[in-house]
């Protein structure tokens, strides 16, 4: 099991809760918004030992409904297995499965030097020349990148007025990446670096604050300190907010919490080397704070709505079925089969009117709101572990698209034939995955819950849960957990040159990219430390006394 003080320090910051619980299902009921023993204790267990519905629709509300929205939890846990089950093929299809982001652009608010090393951070790129013709760059900036007239450009990136989100400038740079076979899991990514990511998130929920102000104070070297005190906005749903800002709050919430889920179903015991489902984590994280769960649901909705709006759009989307685009129409017509299953189950149980916010004197709010989270998705370009990114950037971009679908077009605009080139291919597969990634969540939390059905020592896991919440480890600073098989990455000023050396040859075997920026990451580092040699003390012009 790794270390949790590794674990803790990526969680570090607490979810947003809401102020309203599960309906009248006393399995999902918030026990109390203290942190106590007993609470934690009674959370987990109503959280887990719930019995999921499996045949219902939003007709028959026992439940109670999903706040914000008009759907039920109910209605959510009675498609999710189909759900699931279409949208786990789907996302494996060629179409759905490459991604081409830009992972190497520079943080724009803070120096970011704790860069993941490790080779569970690692992404395997997909060389071009192995994508069909029709999504390479040369192909699609014909086709899909915006009039200048329409778009504001910015270094890297560049966003138009209806964006939800900064979109990666792929015209000279990305690549490709499968995101099969670069799954989101636990990396080991950790520290003040991993720390000041979430913090950095949670505090664009701060309506009214700029940019500008933001990286000013929010990102000064204090800020990411492991032991800061977190600022009471992080720690609840402030009372008497108006809905727009709770809408906002829930869907970074549920993206947390359904981050949390998967970290914690795939995750590294470190004893036996073998990836799996850890049950403390889940408790610790999600189960043991029934609020978390509910925005999970909450960001389900809200993805199947912007789905079933699009549902049009995507019956007539121009889709490659095919790796090799070998015009097979037959793969082809069994995708789109796929997706109108998909679109028929979100008819059903998108229940959420978006058409009620943003109106009278909040109507000012819709750009805050929108500048908000293109902020985080700006955010995302200074995590440190490139596989965190991608996911990140993956699901920052599907929660963007489903909201520009919801709060910026019209049902004109949503028409295929008036508008064919309404989202980019990169929009597309990046709501469709954000998708699965929730459905799955939903999917684990069953799977957690068989776990707890079995498991003969639940008392000792509850009083660890709740040591670790009364008494958190201290967070060390950034330590990536190794690769099955390999050593740990080496210290650079403790290990020996040829533990070094034989870190950098494993490395290398198994990605040139990663390879060539861990030597470059490495001599950038010893030279600050060989420089630090000769700088000065301040006191006397002399050099530093411990050199």
């Amino acid at each position: 099991m790794l270390p949790k003080s590794i674990l803790l320090s990526f969680y570090a910051i607490p979810f947003i809760s809401s102020l309203q619980v599960f309906g009248a299902d006393p399995l999902l009921t918030n026990s109390g918004s203290g942190q106590g023993s007993s609470n934690t204790g009674l959370n987990a267990q109503r959280v887990l030992e719930h019995s999921p519905v499996r045949n219902t629709d939003c007709r028959h509300p026992p439940l109670g409904p999903i706040e914000t929205t008009l759907c039920n939890f109910e209605t959510v846990e009675s498609v999710n297995d189909d759900l699931f089950d279409l949208l786990h093929q789907i996302v494996s299809t060629p179409f759905f499965r490459y991604y081409k982001v830009d992972l190497y652009k520079e943080c724009p608010f803070w120096e970011n030097g704790d860069k993941c090393s490790s080779i569970d951070c690692v992404i395997q790129a997909v060389e071009e020349n192995k994508i069909p013709k029709k999504w390479r760059t040369s192909t699609l900036g014909k086709v899909e990148t915006p009039s200048l007239t329409l778009k504001h450009s910015l270094p890297g990136c560049y966003y138009r007025d209806s964006d939800y989100c900064y979109q990666d400038d792929l015209s000279d740079g990305g690549e490709f990446v499968d995101l099969i076979e670069n799954p989101e899991r636990f990396t080991g990514y950790s520290g003040a670096s991993a720390r000041g990511i979430w913090k950095a998130i949670y505090e664009e929920n701060c309506f009214g604050q700029s940019k500008e102000a933001i990286q000013a104070e929010t990102y000064s070297p204090l800020s990411l300190n492991p032991l800061l005190k977190l600022s009471p906005f992080e720690e609840s749903e402030p009372e008497g907010e108006c809905l727009e800002k709770r809408v906002y709050y829930r869907i970074i919430s549920g993206l947390h919490a359904s981050i949390s889920t998967h970290l914690c179903y795939e995750y590294l015991d470190q004893k036996t080397g073998k990836w799996g489902p850890n049950l403390e984590c889940f408790i610790e994280r999600v189960a043991s704070h029934p609020e978390r769960l509910q925005h999970i649901y909450f960001n389900t909705v809200i993805l199947l709505r912007a789905i079933s709006r699009l549902g049009p759009y995507l019956s007539g989307y121009d889709i490659c079925a095919s790796a090799t685009h070998d015009e097979n129409h037959s793969d082809e017509a069994h995708i789109k089969s796929q997706l109108r299953s998909i679109v028929s189950i979100a008819d059903r149980v998108g229940k959420f009117d978006e058409s009620i916010l943003f109106k009278g004197e909040n109507a000012v709010l819709k750009e805050e709101f929108k500048q908000h989270f293109r902020n985080v998705s700006s955010i995302m370009d200074c995590v440190g572990c490139a596989r965190c990114r991608l996911w990140g950037k993956v699901q920052i971009n599907g929660l963007a698209t489903a909201m520009k679908t919801l709060f910026e077009l019209d049902e004109k605009a949503l028409d295929p034939e008036i508008n064919p080139q309404l989202l980019q291919r990169s929009e597309v597969v990046a709501l469709i995955n954000t998708a699965h990634r929730f459905a799955e969540s939903l999917h684990f939390v069953d799977e957690f819950r068989q776990l707890w059905a079995i498991a003969e020592n639940r008392e000792v896991i509850i009083k660890k849960v709740e040591e670790n919440i009364r008494n958190p480890p201290v967070a060390k600073g950034p330590s990536p957990s190794p690769r099955i098989g390999h050593s740990a990455p080496p210290d650079w000023q403790a290990a020996s040159l040829y533990d070094r050396c034989i870190y950098i040859v494993q490395l290398c075997k198994d990605g040139s990219l990663e390879c060539a920026r861990t030597i470059v990451n490495y001599i950038m580092s010893f030279a600050r430390f060989l420089g630090s040699a000769f700088t000065l003390s301040g006191k006397d012009g002399l050099p530093r006394e411990e050199f």
